[in-house]
């Protein structure tokens, strides 16, 4: 990771503003923006509402391809705001944090099938919640208000003052549970990497909670 954004012109002074080209506004973006913060950088911000509505709103774009002058990048992995498999096994039945998922709810509720993922039926962890990550953003692709955020997270009963870790299929959407709650000031939200792409495939069956079954 250190000689990737190095390579991008990165430096541990400089402040990163991600973004992606998602019709949705925002879909990958906080998937960087946690790496960032993973790897010990607190300078990194998300372009609200993404590149579609930065053209959309007016601003300056360009096709010329960026030549950045390499700089050094040193990582420090922040372990605090990444989960093993291990530490979520042991959760199932410590209940030490909160787990909440980010996945659309009939995969979450295993009654929509997950095609093209190598055999990866659908379903959730034990104890899990669920709030679809597009719950967090309008219409236009922004994020909600901060107001919104803690009700969305008040209405599903996730307590934002203690433990939290953010799971989805393969690490990817649950960045935005954790962005989310970034802005409504916890910064400690883990995510678990493996997420449920690991966990169906490692966790015995009676932790994989289905309706279809």
């Amino acid at each position: 990771f250190a000689d990737y954004v190095g390579r991008l012109g990165v430096s541990n002074d400089t402040h990163v503003v991600v973004y992606d080209g998602d019709d949705l506004g925002t879909f990958y973006a906080p998937r960087a923006w946690w790496m960032f913060r993973a790897f010990g950088h607190k300078e990194v911000s998300v372009l609200n509402g993404g590149f579609k509505n930065w053209v959309k709103e007016g601003h300056p774009i360009t096709a010329e391809v960026s030549q950045p002058t390499p700089a050094v990048f040193k990582a420090r992995l922040n372990t605090a705001l990444v989960k093993s498999f291990e530490e979520m096994i042991q959760n199932v039945s410590s209940l030490q944090f909160q787990v909440v998922d980010s996945r659309p709810e009939a995969r979450f509720r295993g009654i929509e099938l997950d095609q093209g993922n190598g055999g990866l039926e659908s379903g959730h962890m034990p104890g899990a919640v669920n709030i679809p990550f597009h719950s967090f953003l309008s219409e236009t692709g922004h994020e909600k208000s901060i107001e919104e955020i803690q009700e969305i997270f008040r209405q599903k009963k996730v307590d934002l003052s203690k433990p939290l870790t953010a799971t989805c299929r393969k690490g990817v959407t649950a960045c935005h549970i954790a962005l989310a709650a970034f802005l409504c000031g916890k910064r400690d939200v883990a995510v678990y990497d493996g997420s449920w792409s690991e966990w169906f495939h490692r966790a015995p069956p009676h932790y994989k909670v289905s309706e279809v079954k």
